[in-house]
């Protein structure tokens, strides 16, 4: 709880948001009208005044309903917010990309539309009799409804839109997808908790300074980067591979986030392999790795090969000892993102995940196909090559995706 707690504060940090004070309730279940108790609104709404807070944040999704009795009972001046409402607002002022952009703004109205329910009764009421009521008729209808009906309608209408914009870059984005994967170049996906050093660690990985224009943006913070990255990297033994960065993930990640950022977050689905980077230095890492692998499983990426990147070792004193602690399923690496450290070793620990996943192949190429010779050198494995009169014999590994240009060329 107090983890939680902590990370609500980092959050509301990276809205722009100062925090002053806090409150804790234990209970079985919420209060139906107000989600915490009679008395803990009443001394919300004390250390509000004394504190001349302007927000209240819940560490938890509000319904409707709660929002809008807690407002009353704060005061109309107070504005209350909940852990879904500051992440989407977060995501808003981080979105760089026009689809970015779309993503969030999706999200933001599919989480405002339930809210509009009885936002205009105070209309309603004055229109008297059975104006506002469910069985009040056609022609009866009161202004309050018309008006909420009005609002409805049109946030309806630019969800529709906006899914349909999105459509046509997804669309756009999985040709451009195809197109990558034509390449043959094996992809390894970036994930990790937000703020765990992923975007550092491909500025690293890439060679780029942090001051470069062509950087990601690494900064201390939660959500500092929302769009996907790719850059190209040359392994310790000269393959090529695409490491691509994808949106942080955070416990309680608001489900409106997951589904309107799903075109962004199928890069991971398609990788080859995970790389899933951990802030080492995190007293509750153990937590926030199930929090990605949560994640994963609603993606129906958990089945993929995983590579563990234990970071910020620079801050600790015995990272082997936490390596122990954090007993991890999948092979792992100590590293740096910061300074380098351990990066090294990193790659030669993907590249060897890799191979590893190469399908053994006896093929035979007649001389006149050296391009597919050379796609199997940079592509694949060659464990062992011999040279005949008809053409060149290669006992070896390739890509899963590489077997069928194979395929006449095979040797049974």
């Amino acid at each position: 709880m107090e983890d939680s707690l902590e990370e609500l504060t980092r959050l509301a940090d990276t809205a722009g948001i100062d925090v002053v004070g806090q409150a804790i309730q234990r209970f079985d279940k919420p209060n139906s009208a107000t989600y915490i108790g009679p008395g803990k609104v009443e001394e919300v709404k004390m250390l509000v005044e004394e504190l001349q807070a302007d927000v209240v944040i819940f560490d938890d999704e509000l319904s409707p309903r709660h929002q809008r009795e807690l407002e009353s009972a704060f005061g109309k001046e107070i504005k209350v917010l909940d852990r879904t409402a500051l992440i989407l607002d977060i995501f808003a002022q981080h979105a760089q990309t026009r689809e970015g952009k779309l993503q969030v703004e999706l999200a933001q109205l599919e989480y405002r539309l339930p809210r509009l329910t009885r936002m205009w009764t105070h209309l309603a009421r004055q229109a008297g009799g059975r104006a506002g009521g469910a069985s009040g008729g056609v022609g009866l209808r009161g202004p309050g409804e018309t008006q909420l009906e009005v609002d409805r309608r049109e946030i309806n209408r630019h969800i529709a839109q906006i899914k349909e914009e999105l459509e046509s870059v997804r669309a756009h984005r999985e040709r451009h997808r195809s197109k990558r994967q034509q390449t043959e170049l094996q992809v390894v996906a970036i994930v990790g908790y937000t703020n765990a050093g992923k975007s550092t660690l491909l500025n690293t990985l890439s060679g780029i300074a942090a001051d470069s224009p062509s950087a990601i943006l690494a900064a201390d913070q939660l959500f500092a980067t929302l769009d996907p990255t790719t850059r190209r990297i040359i392994m310790p033994g000269g393959r090529e591979l695409l490491f691509t960065d994808t949106v942080g993930f955070i416990q309680k990640l608001p489900t409106q986030i997951v589904a309107a950022f799903r075109a962004t977050l199928e890069e991971i689905a398609d990788a080859d392999i995970l790389l899933h980077v951990v802030d080492a230095t995190h007293p509750n890492a153990l937590e926030q790795i199930e929090a990605v692998e949560d994640t994963l499983a609603e993606l129906e990426a958990d089945h993929l090969p995983m590579v563990i990147a234990l970071n910020k070792i620079d801050l600790l004193t015995d990272p082997e000892a936490v390596r122990e602690q954090l007993d991890l399923a999948a092979p792992s690496a100590l590293i740096s993102a910061e300074t380098g450290q351990g990066v090294d070793e990193l790659l030669i620990l993907i590249e060897a995940t890799m191979v590893g996943l190469l399908k053994p192949i006896e093929i035979h190429l007649p001389y006149s196909r050296g391009d597919l010779l050379s796609l199997i050198h940079e592509r694949g494995q060659v464990d062992e090559e011999k040279h005949t009169e008809s053409g060149t014999h290669i006992f070896g590994r390739v890509p899963d995706r590489l077997v069928p240009i194979f395929a006449p060329y095979r040797r049974l």
